[in-house]
């Protein structure tokens, strides 16, 4: 997407140290972190809600889920960590490209 800020970092219009990337994915880090350790990771396919998933898309994100699963130690994620999507404005979307929230790297509270 033309506007889309996630689509830039991907592209590499705005520049941003990748934790990790592969064909379908990529992690940064979240520019305002709600822990002390906080990671979104992206998937490279534009979508903004899990409603417009089809089989392509669900692929993707079983790939995100699994590879997230991989890097928990090289995240410092070990120890435990929460995984967060948001969908919509009610459920607190700002970035209307799906990703999903990392945060870790501390003892995180009930919500």
């Amino acid at each position: 997407m033309e506007n889309c800020i996630f689509c830039k970092i991907i592209k590499g219009d705005i520049p941003s140290p990748r934790l990790y990337e592969d064909d379908k994915m990529i992690v940064i880090k979240d520019i305002e972190p709600k822990a002390k350790l906080h990671y979104l990771c992206i998937p490279k396919t534009h979508f903004a809600l899990l409603s417009e998933m089809d089989s392509e898309k669900a692929e993707t994100l079983k790939h995100c889920f699994a590879k997230i699963a991989q890097l928990e130690e090289t995240l410092g994620l070990q120890d435990g960590y929460r995984v967060i999507v948001n969908q919509g404005e009610n459920g607190g979307q700002t970035v209307h490209h799906l990703h999903i929230h990392l945060l870790g790297g501390e003892k995180l509270g009930d919500f």
